[in-house]
């Protein structure tokens, strides 16, 4: 991490709301706007002319949506960190830009200072994603109800959703003195799994070290070895795989 302000490129295809977060940005202390782009191909251009600090991307925009936007910048301008600022928040916009690279996600009603907190925080090498987003990884994690509401008081309770089997599986190994475990995937071990779903969860590596009583070196190691073997770059992207394969706490 370099000192000085962080310096950003904001990428939106509504002129007003392109221009208005730049004007919000400007206003923050410790954050400079180098660049603003309509559709994500200027974006990438004006990433590689300023070699930002992070990109504030929109999802819905011409020519280049987002979610392609940001698989360009993080593969030809590592340097540089994308945070999605969008009026979707759906489970696929969700998932799709976080496997594209971006390491924070934010929806349109955020504040200022949840703005400077996330592009703060990607710069400095953490996740930045909303309560609400996090929340929400937390919910499909966890097998909750994915974006669906409580029932109303006084309403009417719906018909019990049927029982759908879950796919066929091959034949289940013993693993770590737990039978009929099905294999994990990507050759991963039972202890990268906990790992990965403590990650999810939203642990720092010296939380994990002490829920599995090991220590900080040993769960830098796990990771590294199950980033090489999933392939994902970054814990913004572990959050994803693990949603993906459905391995959370207590798998």
């Amino acid at each position: 991490m370099t000192g000085g302000p962080i310096r950003v490129v904001v990428a939106d295809d509504q002129t007003v709301v392109r221009e208005g977060i730049v004007m919000l940005l400007g206003l923050l202390p410790g954050i400079t706007v180098v660049g603003s782009a309509a559709d994500g191909e200027e974006a990438l251009r004006l990433v590689a002319e300023h070699a930002p600090d992070v990109v504030l991307m929109d999802l819905r925009m011409p020519r280049c949506d987002g979610v392609e936007a940001t698989r360009r910048v993080r593969a030809e301008h590592p340097g540089t960190e994308v945070v999605v600022l969008t009026t979707y928040a759906d489970d696929d916009s969700l998932f799709s830009a976080l496997q594209a690279g971006a390491r924070g996600f934010l929806t349109k009603d955020a504040g200022a200072e949840e703005i400077a907190r996330a592009v703060a925080d990607v710069r400095s090498g953490a996740a930045g994603l909303s309560p609400q987003v996090q929340l929400r990884l937390l919910e499909r994690l966890s097998g909750g109800p994915a974006g669906s509401a409580p029932p109303k008081p006084g309403a009417e309770p719906g018909p019990a959703p049927e029982a759908v089997a879950p796919p066929a599986a091959p034949p289940a190994r013993a693993e770590a003195g737990r039978p009929g475990r099905a294999a994990l995937p990507d050759g991963l071990t039972q202890r990268e799994a906990e790992v990965l779903a403590l990650i999810a969860s939203g642990l720092s590596n010296a939380e994990i070290a002490e829920r599995l009583f090991v220590s900080p070196a040993t769960v830098k190691t796990h990771i590294n070895n199950l980033f090489a073997k999933t392939a994902v770059r970054d814990r913004a992207q572990a959050v994803a795989y693990a949603f993906k394969h459905g391995i959370s706490e207590g798998w």
